[in-house]
């Protein structure tokens, strides 16, 4: 019998037999046995067509709600966290909202400043200069005091990226990054999420787990990210990008082939 590892690693996500309902209709089910485990360091996509539960998966895999079955694990610990004794490990988890979700009424800086405030009990002072290195970092500075009704999409898109940043997560999960995008700042998205993934050195280096969904999988094509499909209750690990061009089954062929529906 060979022996067990003497160090085995800890998944930075891990779900068993979970099942996901519709956060807006709880009595609806988007995903059922979902048997998914990420390792620390990872780069997923989760795709899949319009309307098939992506968001709502990401939001559980966030925390936001809690599985309808099953059993789902952050490095570990058991999920949903609300408890304030386990704050410290809900806090290893950052979530980017599609479209940013920023709050109208404060500027693109406070926007940013609010984990920082909120959760670190840090005074607007204290939390500046971290909050100025994340504006840097986005390349929203010039942005810094105008409101989001006052910036275009993309860059409400990355005030809620570097609001996610700010606390320096080791799980950084984006809900459709890239929609809505022109090209140039698809690239720069692109470009960006893979030196997370890598380690960064405004963020300290060690690379990060990253999870996206997506219902055009063309602008993701690498062979460092791993593919997973969401569609029919269904939840698929697909594995590198050479076994997506390999795969046969239909919704993956269109995903790879075809223009997403609109909105």
């Amino acid at each position: 019998m060979s022996a067990a590892p003497a160090n085995p690693i800890t998944p930075a996500i891990e779900m068993r037999g979970v099942a996901v309902n519709s956060m807006k209709d709880p009595g609806i089910t988007v995903a059922e046995k979902v048997d998914w485990s990420v390792a620390p360091g990872e780069f997923w996509v989760v795709a899949g067509p319009q309307r098939s539960g992506k968001s709502d998966f990401l939001m559980l895999t966030g925390g936001l709600m809690a599985p309808a079955d099953g059993v789902y694990r952050l490095f570990g610990e058991d999920m949903p966290i609300f408890q304030d004794a386990r704050l410290r490990e809900r806090l290893r988890l950052g979530y980017v909202f599609d479209g940013g979700q920023l709050f109208n009424h404060m500027t693109i800086a406070e926007n940013v400043a609010v984990p920082l405030r909120y959760h670190q009990n840090l005074t607007g002072a204290e939390a500046e200069p971290r909050v100025q290195a994340m504006l840097e970092l986005t390349e929203l500075t010039p942005w810094a005091n105008s409101t989001p009704g006052n910036v275009a999409r993309n860059w409400q898109k990355r005030a809620g990226l570097a609001r996610a940043l700010a606390l320096r997560p080791d799980v950084l999960l984006l809900d459709n990054p890239l929609g809505g995008l022109d090209a140039r700042h698809t690239n720069w998205w692109l470009n960006f999420l893979d030196q997370l993934s890598c380690g960064h050195g405004s963020l300290g280096g060690d690379p990060m787990t990253v999870v996206v969904t997506a219902d055009d999988l063309r602008p993701w094509k690498s062979g460092s990210r791993r593919f997973a499909l969401l569609k029919d209750k269904r939840f698929a690990a697909l594995g590198a990008w050479p076994d997506l061009e390999r795969a046969t089954d239909p919704a993956v062929r269109e995903l790879l082939a075809h223009e997403p529906a609109g909105d």
